[in-house]
């Protein structure tokens, strides 16, 4: 029942506060929340979540992203409930929010794209086997973020006919051909609606207009070449993610995130 704090004493934009695995899971209740974000995943058996009244089970390598602060209790629902978990600080932590939505919880599962077991897994044998690299385990924090926001659980809705037919398609359109100049208008073409009753569907399941979600998804594939390719030019970076204009690309990011493009590498580096 390995359990570790502080990963890292630098002052990161992400880092681990405390991790563990292997975990006996006993039951938790936490009336006022927990200070930072927290996840919880089943490593074997089940347990079940609650949050404002809901009930969640966590089966086998499902896990449940909590908020801060936010009322929450878990228990056992057989007697071997074994459980990871990891939580997250840093400079940056304020704006986690803004990588995973403002969602108080998001249940998650592992899947074939990637594992956030082994995630956690690696991170404990890294940390047991040597001082970890404070930039690498910065950078390692995010992409987990950024998986809990691209594998976040749409089963209710993945189903209805509605988000099967005009919704993913779409959504397929964008990951496929974000870096050319696709526009809203051809997007829904591509579907034979019209834009706005795409808009509506967009906002309805997505909680976003199309336009919104095609920058959203422009700016996260931005984040990852300004992080993992910090030899690229920002000028490279906006026409891979499809704005040709720079300056363009510079205001947008800076709008959505906070920060430039340069001031985003140069935390993260």
């Amino acid at each position: 029942m390995p359990i570790y704090f502080d990963l890292s004493s630098h002052k990161l934009p992400l880092t681990v506060d405390s991790i563990g695995n292997r975990w006996y899971q006993e039951s938790v209740q936490r009336p006022n929340g927990f200070p930072h974000y927290h996840w919880l995943q089943t490593e074997s058996g089940a347990g079940e979540v609650i949050i404002g009244g809901k009930r969640f089970l966590l089966p086998e390598r499902s896990g449940i992203l909590i908020a801060p602060f936010i009322p929450h209790s878990y228990r056992a629902i057989n007697e071997d409930w074994s459980t990871s978990f990891v939580t997250f600080s840093g400079k940056l932590e304020a704006d986690i929010n803004k990588i995973v939505g403002h969602e108080q919880f998001i249940p998650v599962e592992d899947n074939a794209d990637f594992s956030f077991q082994d995630w956690i897994d690696g991170t404990i044998s890294y940390h047991e086997a040597g001082p970890i690299d404070p930039i690498q385990l910065s950078i390692n924090c995010y992409t987990f973020l950024m998986n809990i926001n691209k594998l976040r659980d749409y089963r209710e809705f993945q189903a209805q006919p509605l988000y099967q037919n005009y919704i993913a398609p779409v959504i397929k359109e964008i990951e496929t051909n974000y870096p050319k100049n696709i526009t809203v208008q051809s997007l829904a073409n591509t579907v034979y609606i019209t834009p706005q009753y795409l808009n509506r569907l967009f906002k309805r399941f997505l909680g976003c207009g199309t336009y919104q979600y095609l920058t959203n998804y422009r700016l996260s594939k931005a984040k990852e070449l300004l992080v993992n390719r910090t030899h690229l030019p920002i000028s490279q970076v906006s026409f891979l993610v499809g704005y040709h204009d720079t300056s363009h690309f510079i205001a947008m990011f800076k709008r959505a995130i906070g920060c430039t493009p340069f001031e985003f590498r140069q935390l993260h580096h």
